[in-house]
């Protein structure tokens, strides 16, 4: 009977992972190919009954364990193969894929602690069409291992001719080996840029944001994102978007573009991140996470504004030079006449009075000389 060790909840999410490798007869790799329908292979975490419906291998363990535990290799073709079992160390790729070291490259992480019968560290299995064979394999955890989650694949790999090439398919299940110790569930966020495109209509604007996310603790994470773009005073200017970030092993780090549409050119964009850490629902739950929040500033200038601002700017200064140039023609103009009225003239009317004229309204009338006989 195997020895399962026990967790407090069984991991469901698979690997479902197929890598084909292409080999020239000198074993060089040029390219990846598909296996034919009659290479089928498959394979599942079992027990001594077989497949028991897990999807992964997920083992909690202290410093120096030992777990031993089983997987079901089925040959799914059409005739007899040669199956080569072998476990090695996982990393993400550069698309947040789980990935796993090329063959032949010697393990040194979580998949080096997988050994099978008699401590070998690879199976050569014949396996007739249709057939299934139970393995029976140990995970034996140093002494001085880290704590958290080290991660690893078996891998049941078939090499078949196809034409003058070597066909190596691969189908991995995935195996995450947690220490114990401090574990910490930490995601960070490292790089941040924001650019913005505009638009024609100025209230349809986009802004992208570039954010680097690094697991920097020691247990697997994925993450939900959430993005989006205040102004003055924290005033939101569009509805923020939303998207998840498959699992990061620890250590690694993932390049995020998001991009957030109908945002109005207002002169001051404070773009932001918000980062909630998560696990995959059949996980074990490595504790309380912590949100992790960032932003950056634009300066996006209003040209629409601008320019409106600058034609109402143009047409008051007209309006003011215009009343300005008016004015100064109607002084002259009424300087003009009063000139042309002292030489028609000889003087002004301001110039009689100033002068002390008398007028015939102020004449005294003459006295009566009329006297009575």
């Amino acid at each position: 009977m195997f020895e399962h060790l026990k967790v407090s909840r069984p991991f469901s999410r698979a690997l479902a992972l197929a890598l084909a490798t292409v080999f020239l007869a000198t074993g060089a790799a040029v390219s990846a190919a598909h296996a034919a329908d009659t290479d089928g292979i498959s394979g599942a975490p079992a027990s001594e009954t077989g497949a028991d419906g897990r999807s992964r291998f997920s083992y909690q363990v202290a410093p120096g364990q030992q777990v031993v535990d089983g997987y079901e290799v089925r040959n799914t073709g059409t005739s007899a193969q040669v199956m080569t079992v072998f476990a090695t160390d996982a990393f993400n790729t550069p698309d947040g894929g789980y990935g796993l070291l090329d063959t032949g490259v010697a393990p040194t992480g979580g998949g080096s602690w997988v050994s099978f019968a008699a401590g070998a560290k690879q199976l050569s299995l014949p396996i007739a069409a249709g057939a299934t064979q139970l393995i029976r394999f140990s995970v034996n955890v140093p002494a001085d291992a880290s704590p958290g989650d080290h991660a690893a694949g078996i891998v049941i790999s078939v090499k078949s001719p196809s034409g003058q090439v070597i066909v190596d398919r691969r189908v991995a299940t995935r195996v995450y080996v947690r220490v114990s110790g401090a574990i910490q569930a930490a995601l960070t966020i490292g790089n941040i840029a924001a650019s913005y495109q505009s638009q024609l209509n100025p209230f349809a604007g986009t802004t992208s944001l570039v954010f680097t996310v690094k697991n920097s603790g020691n247990v697997a994470l994925a993450a939900n994102a959430v993005v989006g773009v205040n102004t003055f005073l924290g005033i939101g200017v569009t509805e923020p978007q939303h998207t998840s970030i498959e699992e990061l092993l620890p250590g690694a780090t993932r390049v995020v573009t998001m991009t957030v549409s109908g945002v109005a050119q207002l002169g001051y964009l404070n773009p932001y991140v918000h980062l909630i850490p998560t696990v995959d629902k059949d996980a074990l739950n490595p504790g309380q996470f912590r949100q992790i929040d960032r932003d950056t500033t634009l300066i996006v200038p209003p040209w629409w504004l601008i320019g409106l601002i600058l034609i109402a700017a143009s047409v008051w200064l007209f309006l003011v030079l215009r009343r300005r140039r008016d004015d100064t023609n109607a002084a002259a103009w009424i300087a003009q006449m009063e000139a042309e009225a002292k030489l028609k003239y000889g003087t002004t009317e301001q110039d009689l009075v100033g002068a002390g004229a008398v007028t015939a309204s102020d004449a005294s009338p003459a006295p009566s000389t009329d006297t009575k006989r």
